[in-house]
């Protein structure tokens, strides 16, 4: 077999031309059920919510951008989290990292903790203080790598050592980095977890998770919990997903392109009192990072000088980063962690976390690096 570099995997990945007429992109099988031959005799495919062809060629893909034998795609990130926590029982325990998504943290201590699965949040930044945490009951620990939103790096080598040291499955986010940056399963992950809303999908246009593993037994499970839940991509989702694959690896690249730029230049900026992203070397895991990262993505997170209303006046002179949720467009966002992704996260967590009033995080586009440092110091002059 030919060995493809990124660019190429991600235009061909998974993905052959339909066999019927030849079409060289994927086509919508906008069906809700299939003819079948006779009673329980399918040709393939008997309903969409158990298997459709779009989906099917989309997590082929998946698998592929993260060289996987297995993927599994679902309606959202969020129902893709719930999937693996759906794996655990009553009285399992299981280690997260503190600085997770808002989200991911609000599923586990308002709906699972409920069926007596305790949840503890660690700091992983320092891989050794996280061995005393494991219990006899330990069945999970999750990584998000970068954080969000306060972009720590977590050595995965480490963890997941630690990890089959007590035989205990790791699960890593891997949305920051996306594919193109970052292949966790390279470096001992059991779960590789995205939402494709963000970088995979790219146009902020949808809405979609996915899981990625080599086990076939987590597999098996994972597949009959999208089955019987019923979180799973509409057609034109999967189609969508499909095409901005083909352009992922392009996208990213000028993503951390920009955002590297972006985030040299704003430490001279006087409104920021701390500008943090991987790729600066001051940065406290900037080691770390650059050994399991291929690219530092285009998340950067910075604090304002100054009191709330002095962000607020900074976000309202912004002209080409939007303030609003999410991340990993083609166009620049900038999100206010406190009040909007993590205002789930318990005051006092946050308050410790270090998600405070003057955090801001920005998703940088794909637009002119200069155009948009512009925004940001014409911004910062009317503060």
């Amino acid at each position: 077999m030919i060995k493809k570099n990124f660019d190429t995997l991600c235009v061909h990945a998974g993905v052959e031309p339909e066999q019927a007429t030849g079409a060289i992109m994927t086509p919508i099988f906008q069906t809700s059920t299939y003819v079948q031959e006779s009673p329980g005799n399918p040709k393939i495919y008997d309903y969409s919510r158990a298997g459709n062809p779009t989906r099917t060629a989309l997590e082929n893909s998946l698998a592929a951008l993260e060289g996987t034998k297995h993927a599994i795609s679902f309606s959202s990130g969020l129902a893709a989290v719930q999937a693996v926590a759906q794996l655990l029982n009553p009285g399992d325990h299981v280690i997260v990292c503190d600085d997770v998504y808002g989200g991911t943290g609000r599923m586990f201590r308002k709906i699972f903790s409920k069926y007596n699965i305790e949840f503890e949040f660690v700091d992983m930044s320092n891989p050794k203080n996280i061995e005393p945490y494991f219990k006899k009951n330990t069945k999970l620990i999750w990584i998000e790598t970068p954080t969000n939103p306060l972009l720590k790096i977590i050595d995965i080598s480490a963890v997941t050592n630690l990890a089959k040291k007590f035989n205990v499955t790791t699960c890593v986010d891997n949305t920051f980095s996306s594919p193109v940056f970052q292949n966790p399963i390279e470096h001992g992950a059991q779960i590789v977890l995205h939402s494709t809303t963000k970088y995979i999908g790219g146009h902020s246009d949808l809405v979609g998770g996915c899981l990625m593993l080599n086990d076939d037994s987590l597999a098996e499970q994972l597949k009959f919990l999208q089955f019987a839940g019923g979180s799973v991509n509409a057609p034109i989702e999967a189609f969508l997903l499909l095409r901005s694959i083909k352009t992922l690896s392009l996208r990213m690249k000028k993503h951390h392109e920009n955002a590297l730029y972006l985030a040299r230049e704003m430490q001279s900026l006087k409104i920021f009192s701390e500008v943090i992203f991987p790729g600066l070397e001051n940065h406290p895991q900037y080691e770390i990072a650059k050994k399991q990262m291929r690219g530092y993505s285009g998340m950067i997170s910075a604090r304002i000088k100054g009191d709330f209303n002095a962000v607020k006046l900074f976000l309202s002179k912004l002209k080409y980063f939007s303030l609003a949720e999410s991340l990993g467009g083609v166009e620049s966002l900038v999100n206010h962690p406190e009040t909007m992704t993590h205002a789930s996260v318990p005051p006092e967590l946050r308050k410790k976390l270090g998600i405070t009033p003057d955090l801001l995080r920005f998703s940088v586009g794909i637009e002119d690096a200069q155009d948009l440092l512009n925004d940001l110091t014409q911004a910062a002059k009317s503060v």
